[in-house]
């Protein structure tokens, strides 16, 4: 018995942890577009800490790529 209710509770957790069974939010398509753009915006940052420190780009431009919010 006591292992009919450690089995019933472990199927029942491992069942709950998986969100209860239901898809993904993003298809494999949209999630590899948004890590995609993310590591784009990323390495354009990169690009300007690095123009920065080797003062490539004069003071007072914060970033020179068009970012916009979702807000």
């Amino acid at each position: 018995m006591k292992t009919l209710v450690l089995l019933a509770s472990v199927s029942a957790f491992a069942f709950l942890a998986t969100g209860c069974g239901a898809t993904p939010a993003y298809s494999g398509k949209e999630r590899g577009r948004q890590i995609a753009r993310n590591w784009d915006y990323e390495f354009k940052q990169i690009n300007d800490d690095i123009d920065h420190l080797l003062m490539l780009r004069g003071a007072g431009n914060l970033s020179i790529w068009n970012i916009q919010s979702n807000d």
